[in-house]
């Protein structure tokens, strides 16, 4: 069935609302700001005022990890060596260097994040790109393209009486702002709709770990949530025991409420004598009022549970165990905690590919909203990620020049292999180029030092003519 303008906005807007608790819920574990989880109701209103959650952000080091290893640096056309100087020049223009980071990281811990694309008035050959958070926005997917059918963006202007809010909605074929007057939907008067005709919805998905039916993502923090809700659990516990057990407990025999005052002679409640850690009984013993220690509690419990879950984080993550602080009493080799790093590159480098496409089809919106047509040499454009592992700059150099010398690659792929950003290699280049004028130049004045080099310093050294005396022995003097 064929919706409205109204009606994809009213739908969009409802699916939107429907998933933003659960966005918000993801956010607060990476942000660290998640409830406490497995703590009985009683237990917590009692110590509400004495112990505060301790929080083991897990969640977040889990996406950053991930998220530190992606990194655009460029995109190259088809049967090109070189990275597309314009592309870039857009990309830098639109700050995608710190959106798109922002992007990724948000796609990460929420499941997705988008990007618009959209045309700049004030500079037509500069489109506008912006990543936007999947608190703001929601799209839907055509179930036969698998391309965005619609999408919304939503804000509000002002607090309270005067809060205001607006909607943008992308179609195919038009973009329209919205604004909610008197509990209803209008359109904005201060900007007129914008009749594109491209055909195609000016918005990208970077959804994380899509699959056939779940083409809006999954969050990286599915798995380690639980984990992480458990590990808080037992610290939290760590320090209600630290709080009450860590200090030797003492008991006194004989002693009534009555004797346990404050400094301006005021009762002491059970609770503070707990606090005080003193238990008190007025019965009496057969020496008569008397005090005892109880040795201190062993913490070594919750130690050896945290690092228990650790390991299962790292598991279930793909991290190497000394992300998370778990080391043995032998320290890794170099060459042992590369390989642990392995499912963690492989993982990154599965991002690479799919948001890889994603930011292909956002460069061809912008081919296309600058020039007006599709671009049909754009269609096998590719994206340039750094490199996701992490060897170090010994080996890569000795991969990278023994590439080079067996002319497996050539010496702007060998640059690339070494981490150089596409700028650096473009200067690189050019002082290879002036170099070589200058080598041209001294060629044809006579000069052949850049074919054979500079001559040794000194006369060469005089060859010994005199034949080697032998000893009795027959041995050479």
């Amino acid at each position: 069935m064929e919706r409205t303008e109204l009606e994809w906005l009213e739908h969009l807007i409802d699916c939107h609302d429907k998933c933003k608790g659960d966005l918000k819920r993801l956010d607060s574990y990476y942000e660290g700001k998640q409830p406490l989880s497995y703590m009985a109701p009683e237990l917590e209103h009692e110590l509400r005022d004495t112990v505060r959650q301790v929080v083991i952000n897990w969640p977040r080091l889990v996406v950053d990890a991930i998220e530190e290893r992606l990194d655009v640096e460029g995109f190259r056309m088809p049967g090109e060596a070189q990275a597309d100087a314009e592309l870039w020049r857009i990309w830098q223009a639109n700050d995608l260097d710190t959106q798109s980071q922002q992007g990724h990281l948000d796609a990460l811990v929420m499941k997705r994040a988008y990007v618009v694309v959209g045309s700049n008035e004030t500079d037509p050959t500069t489109p506008i790109v912006t990543v936007e958070s999947p608190l703001d926005m929601y799209a839907e997917h055509d179930p036969r393209t698998r391309k965005v059918a619609a999408a919304v963006k939503r804000w509000s202007e002002g607090e309270g009486k005067d809060k205001v809010e607006h909607v943008t909605l992308y179609l195919p074929n038009v973009t329209i702002w919205w604004v909610k007057r008197d509990g209803a939907w209008v359109e904005d008067p201060d900007f007129p709709r914008d009749e594109h005709e491209m055909g195609e919805v000016p918005v990208e998905v970077l959804a994380n770990r899509p699959r056939l039916k779940k083409a809006n993502g999954v969050s990286e923090l599915a798995d380690v949530i639980p984990l992480s809700d458990a590990a808080c659990k037992i610290a939290t516990d760590m320090m209600v025991s630290a709080e009450y057990h860590a200090t030797p407990r003492r008991v006194a025999f004989g002693f009534g409420e009555e004797d346990f005052v404050d400094e301006q002679g005021n009762k002491v409640s059970a609770f503070s004598r707990i606090i005080g850690r003193m238990w008190a009984t007025s019965q009496k013993t057969t020496e008569g009022a008397d005090v005892k220690q109880f040795p201190e509690a062993d913490l070594k419990n919750f130690h050896a549970t945290i690092s228990q879950l650790a390991q299962l984080v790292a598991s279930l993550a793909g991290m190497p165990p000394h992300f998370l602080g778990y080391s043995t009493a032998n320290p890794a080799s170099a060459d042992a905690i590369r390989s642990s790093e392995a499912r963690l590159v492989k993982r990154a480098e599965r991002k690479q590919r799919a948001w890889g496409g994603a930011w292909e089809r956002v460069m061809r919106l912008v081919l296309r909203i600058r020039d007006g047509e599709w671009s049909d040499e754009a269609r096998a454009l590719e994206t340039i990620w750094r490199d996701a592992s992490t060897p170090t700059v010994a080996q890569a150099a000795d991969a990278a020049v023994k590439k080079k010398q067996a002319g497996i690659v050539p010496l702007r792929q060998t640059r690339e292999d070494l981490g150089y950003s596409q700028a650096q290699i473009a200067r690189m280049e050019e002082e290879d180029e002036r170099a070589a004028q200058n080598a041209l130049r001294r060629l044809a004045a006579g000069d052949v030092t850049p074919l054979f080099g500079t001559k040794p310093d000194g006369p060469p050294p005089e060859p010994d003519d005199e034949p080697a005396v032998e000893d009795s022995r027959g041995d050479a003097a």
